[in-house]
Formats: structure tokens, sequence, C-alpha cells
């Protein structure tokens, strides 16, 4: 399941696991006009945990997960 919002200065989606046990804690994504942040709770230190990505490099991960091993460089049309 997943909650998308629109606030004043980025997207903010939710991914909330369902399913058997165990589950993991919600993922919120913030997309900004510069930048994504994800963020998790870490249940072992109850200490929130974010990573920040360039667009571009949000741009090769999408890539990465269609494409099989190896190394890659994505080039501009």
């Amino acid at each position: 399941m997943f909650t998308i919002e629109h606030d004043y200065d980025a997207t903010v989606i939710t991914l909330v696991d369902e399913g058997p046990a165990p589950l993991q804690e919600d993922v919120v994504i913030n997309a900004f006009d510069d930048c994504i942040t994800v963020v998790q709770v870490d249940p072992r230190s109850d200490q929130t945990v974010q990573i920040t990505l360039s667009l571009t490099q949000l741009r090769d991960l999408q890539a990465a997960l269609d494409l099989p091993e190896g190394i890659y460089r994505l080039r501009k049309p």
C-alpha cells in the first residue's frame, strides 16, 4: 500500500509494508525540485535514517531496476 500527498515544496510518497510478518517500517519518499529523500525509522535504534539522492542518481536507479548485472553509464539523447 502507498499514499501520495502534495505538500507546498514536495510530493510525499509513503510506502507501507503489507503481508506476512516480519514487516518493515514505513518508507517516506520526499520528491523536491532538486533531490529525493528516502526516510525510514530503524527499529533497532529508534532513529530516523535519511538518504538523499540527486535527480541523476534517481534516474540511474530507475534504469538499474530493469538491467542485468554489470557497469553502465546512461547517455543523454
